[in-house]
């Protein structure tokens, strides 16, 4: 695995995004647990990207202007959506006490839905991973495994990291009501923010 290929996806998943606001979100409100939750359902909704290029399906979103309109469009509202969901508390932003698994199932469920709503993760996987796989390499699904692989752990441990950050400074955060009132703005603004960038971006 080349070192141009570890340090380009690095430095695409530690850019924040949906993903990495998502993950903040969830930490501030449900802690630790919450955050790790938060970042394992973010990488889980990359699968779908990752199978759709081996299986050729990321050309045809490439190519057709309905396919990558309706799903662009899916995770504009979906992320106008979660931006309402903030502002009324009972969002990625809702404190929740005594965090249940059937919560923390939740923060995944979501989790996944950020990354899948996301055309431009399919394009990535189309366009980025084989430029590192060798014109002469006999086992290409194999090699997309491993790159996808790679991308996926790199994703879930910079997310961690990004959450259990945020984790630390929880408490200092969430007894004050006048500091998680401007940031349940602050992540609103950054959830319809990042779906009206969504909505500009063409293929």
């Amino acid at each position: 695995m080349s070192l141009a290929f570890l340090i380009t996806s690095l430095i695409v998943v530690a850019s924040p995004g949906t993903g990495v606001l998502y993950t903040l979100a969830a930490a501030l409100t449900g802690g630790a647990r919450a955050s790790v939750a938060a970042a394992f359902g973010c990488t889980l909704g990359i699968v779908p990207h990752m199978l759709a290029a081996m299986l050729g399906l990321a050309a045809v979103l490439h190519a057709s202007a309905l396919a990558f309109s309706t799903l662009k469009w899916l995770g504009v509202l979906y992320l106008l959506y979660m931006a309402w969901q903030t502002l009324r508390e009972t969002g990625a932003l809702s404190i929740d006490q005594r965090p249940s698994p059937r919560s923390h199932a939740r923060v995944i469920v979501r989790g996944i839905l950020v990354n899948i709503l996301n055309p431009k993760l399919s394009i990535f996987f189309f366009a980025f991973l084989p430029q590192f796989i060798d014109a002469g390499e006999t086992r290409v699904l194999a090699r997309m495994l491993e790159l996808s692989g790679a991308f996926m752990a790199m994703t879930f441990a910079v997310f961690v990291l990004y959450g259990l950050f945020a984790a630390a400074v929880r408490e200092r955060v969430v007894s004050r009501p006048g500091v998680m009132a401007w940031m349940r703005r602050a992540f609103a603004c950054g959830f319809a923010g990042l779906g009206a960038r969504l909505a500009l971006a063409d293929r």
